[in-house]
């Protein structure tokens, strides 16, 4: 039987949020998309509305892949003082070379006038915390990378994946292009994101119990062939990732060895926490640190 399929735009949300413990406002950014800022700042404008009294945010950006470079800069620039510099390019070419910084013009992409304009001042003063693991790629990098510089948030989770490259397309002809690698990402203090990505202030498990899982994690600097990056020799690093990484197999494997059958179906059946739920312990440790209250550090010696 015949079915007519009409083609249509699909709007993600990328933004959501709610108040945590009756003050502290958490914020999660998917992704990095063109209505990812005005969202962003309807978001925060009905947190501060809910609770004018707010005691701290959270930006969680784990598992966030990355998107628009202008998203990225919008983001931060809602937590950082106006023409702060969000993000710079260098590459070979004259126009590779790019600094964007906290203005509309950097960030606005369909919105007619500011999309940040409406966001209460309290925002740019609240105590913060910025939630990344090795997911986090890319746009995540460079906004906590940013907030990290400034020391305007601690970053808490894991070392995020390490994408700080920049790729343009050069035309070819009417039917095909070339994708290339044509720059280096780089933080407001000037530092290389690429392979290295953002280390945390606080390193924090995702599950209580530690994340074992973290041997398996392959991030940039995992690949044989990445990009290498320029400020510094990574052969020892990888070098010693791969001896720990070895180290921890061992441990596990020995571990699972002396494991009953019902716990191995027990580790069969259990399932990843839900981001934001009441079983999320690294969001459970954000808001500690914001109250003031020990945080319990990560064991994972492949964090």
């Amino acid at each position: 039987f015949p079915v007519t399929i009409t083609r249509a735009e699909i709007k993600v949300q990328s933004v959501k949020a709610k108040i945590l413990d009756k003050d502290i406002a958490w914020v999660r950014v998917t992704s990095f998309q063109e209505r990812t800022v005005p969202d962003l700042a309807k978001k925060l404008t009905e947190l501060a509305n809910q609770n004018p009294n707010l005691k701290g945010i959270i930006l969680d950006l784990r598992n966030n892949g990355g998107g628009l470079l202008q998203g990225a800069v919008g983001v931060a620039a809602a937590f950082l003082p106006e023409d702060s510099v969000i993000v710079s390019t260098k590459g070979q070419t004259p126009d590779s070379k790019q600094v964007f910084n906290a203005t509309p013009a950097m960030y606005r992409l369909s919105e007619p006038g500011d999309p940040l304009a409406g966001i209460p001042p309290l925002f740019k003063k609240l105590p913060m915390v910025v939630l990344v693991n090795a997911y986090s790629a890319s746009a995540s990098e460079i906004v906590a990378g940013a907030l990290q510089d400034y020391k305007r948030a601690t970053i808490i989770g894991k070392t995020t994946f390490g994408k700080g490259s920049v790729q343009t397309v050069r035309p070819l002809t009417s039917d095909s292009a070339l994708k290339i690698t044509t720059a280096y990402y780089y933080t407001p203090n000037g530092r290389s994101i690429q392979a290295y990505g953002i280390k945390p202030d606080i390193a924090v498990d995702q599950n209580k119990d530690g994340d074992p899982d973290d041997v398996l994690i392959t991030r940039e600097i995992d690949s044989e062939k990445h990009l290498r990056n320029k400020q510094s020799s990574e052969e020892k690093l990888i070098a010693d990732r791969e001896k720990r990484r070895l180290e921890e197999l061992q441990r596990i494997e020995e571990k699972n060895a002396k494991k009953t059958p019902e716990e191995k179906e027990k580790d069969k059946a259990k399932k990843p926490v839900e981001l934001g739920s009441a079983d999320d312990f690294m969001l459970s440790q954000a808001v500690a640190f914001i109250n003031g209250e020990p945080v319990k550090r990560s064991s994972s010696k492949l964090e």
